[in-house]
């Protein structure tokens, strides 16, 4: 699994990483037990701020996606918490939010957006 982070993106970094690690996590690249690399590590691999690693890590753990165990490390859950359905709700309007302002930062008109969402929930080999 490759992380990359964009500095020119409206989306701050920490929130770029929480994203990818969702995604990871969600599509099966990370396996539930796996272990995350050290946030200093990440840090240095990406080439940021530790304490933006951190920060990403804490939303991660707090969504119930990942573990961190004192002296051994992080870890993606082998039993993810499904979030409270407030914060379900809360984190669909920053997906969004942050779709839409891409998408904008682009030049798109939010409905070219919406007709790219309809077409791909729509596609036969949409991810449900």
């Amino acid at each position: 699994m490759l992380l990359q982070v964009n500095p020119k993106s409206p989306l701050p970094l920490y929130a770029q990483l929480v994203d990818q690690l969702g995604l990871a996590i969600g599509r099966g690249e990370l396996a539930p037990g796996s272990q995350l690399p050290t946030v200093r590590q990440m840090g240095v691999d990406l080439a940021i701020n530790p304490n933006t690693v951190a920060k990403a890590y804490s939303e991660l753990e707090r969504a119930g996606l990942i573990v961190t165990r004192q002296g051994s490390g992080t870890y993606v859950r082998e039993d993810p918490v499904a979030p409270a359905p407030e914060e379900r709700q809360r984190r669909l309007v920053e997906i969004m939010e942050a779709a839409l302002g891409q998408a904008t930062a682009l030049g798109y008109k939010p409905e070219e957006l919406l007709r790219e969402l309809r077409a791909h929930i729509t596609a036969p080999n949409a991810t449900r």
